[in-house]
């Protein structure tokens, strides 16, 4: 048996003995999400999984294990994961610090930094927003105007963000500001900032679905010291971008679906049966999940080269918006799916027999998919100019 043999049977062995029953049941909303947080509340299982996880470094497998994950390898992390799929292992932690923050804090964070931020974010111990869209500063984000002065050991902060995912919610911010007028890209810094800090409040925003995400966030006169810069002064921008590049990753696996099951294909068994070969019974449904099906086991085959490629430093810089384009757009065609195979029953959306319109608003949440993280006209331009090299308009 190979050394990675050894690790799958362990592995699987370790999740067998260790995953809750109630962390192998199908997500069923943003409330079986664990997110963790100085205020978390956890439902049954979700702590117990995510602090077996976190113990062993797991909730971030491939981060160094001095800043708490588990030092496995690129062939080591995979297997993990396939294990995990094959149980039907939920996530045991979403966390911003893992998917966006971590990445660009191994990059260009200082060790003290790293130390201090890490280990919290792979226990679950702190919740992170972003702070970059604003009111005036969306798909040009560069023209953001967020101001920090310099004031000796601190920046006083004064401006304000929108689209701020969580922000209600998070403990922290990573956060654009501007610290120098004269130059729109080489005049971003990147800070990192508690939102307990004295002139930082919230405002939630209403979305269509009746849910709220998004926050509006304000900044009065917030000190923040200057230890808490990521990278150069003025130069955040070269972390802004890189960070952008983790999320849209992660925003791209949202097309992946989850690892607990496949709600597309049983809510249309659920309700339109089986014909007398066995088969769903709507032939023109039937072939429209069987695309589906098709294109979601390519564009997984493809997320998975992608992040080997990524992980040998061979992806090429503009993959991210390739897969977040395409990631988002499937995920948008599964939802669309799901309410054509619910028919009107799809449409409930007070009842607890339709767990209070859970269907109906995650399929109108999807809408913003192709609009958070780049808008996907952003995307296929950065396809076209850095992948297809196509001439400007």
């Amino acid at each position: 048996m190979t050394d990675l043999e050894t690790f799958r049977a362990d592995t699987r062995a370790w999740l067998e003995a260790n995953c809750p029953p109630e962390m192998r049941e199908p997500v069923q909303g943003d409330e079986d999400i664990c997110w963790g947080g100085r205020n978390a509340r956890f439902k049954p299982g979700q702590k117990e999984w995510m602090d077996a996880m976190a113990g062993r470094g797991w909730t971030v497998p491939d981060w160094p294990t001095q800043y708490g994950g588990g030092g496995l390898s690129p062939e080591q992390t995979k297997v993990l994961r396939q294990e995990m799929a094959a149980m039907k292992c939920r996530n045991p932690l979403n966390s911003f610090g893992i998917s966006m923050l971590g990445p660009a804090l191994l990059k260009y964070g200082t060790e003290a930094q790293k130390l201090e931020h890490l280990p919290k974010i792979a226990r679950g111990e702190i919740r992170w927003c972003q702070g970059y869209s604003e009111p005036n500063a969306g798909s040009d984000l560069a023209s953001l105007a967020t101001s920090a002065e310099d004031d000796g050991d601190h920046f006083v902060i004064n401006g304000q963000k929108v689209w701020t995912s969580y922000a209600d919610k998070a403990d922290w911010i990573f956060c654009l500001v501007r610290t120098e007028k004269g130059d729109k890209h080489n005049g971003i810094s990147f800070v990192l900032f508690d939102m307990a800090t004295p002139g930082v409040s919230t405002k939630p925003i209403l979305l269509i679905s009746g849910y709220s995400p998004f926050c509006e966030t304000f900044f009065d006169n917030v000190r923040v010291p200057k230890a808490n810069l990521v990278g150069e002064l003025n130069r955040g921008w070269d972390v802004a971008k890189y960070l952008l590049g983790h999320e849209r990753e992660m925003i791209s696996g949202m097309g992946l679906g989850t690892v607990s099951g496949n709600p597309l294909i049983e809510g249309a068994l659920a309700t339109i049966g089986l014909d007398a070969h066995g088969r769903l019974a709507d032939p023109l449904l039937r072939a429209q999940i069987a695309l589906f099906e098709v294109r979601a086991r390519a564009f997984g085959m493809m997320s998975e080269r992608f992040i080997d490629e990524l992980k040998v430093g061979r992806a090429h810089p503009a993959q991210p918006s390739m897969m977040k384009y395409y990631g988002t757009e499937l995920n948008k065609a599964r939802h669309e799916l799901m309410m054509a195979a619910g028919g009107s029953d799809a449409l409930e959306w007070e009842s607890e027999r339709s767990n209070h319109g859970a269907g109906p608003r995650a399929w109108l949440r999807t809408k913003a998919n192709s609009i958070e993280g780049g808008t996907s006209e952003v995307q296929l331009n950065i396809v076209a100019k850095r992948i297809l090299d196509l001439p400007s308009a």
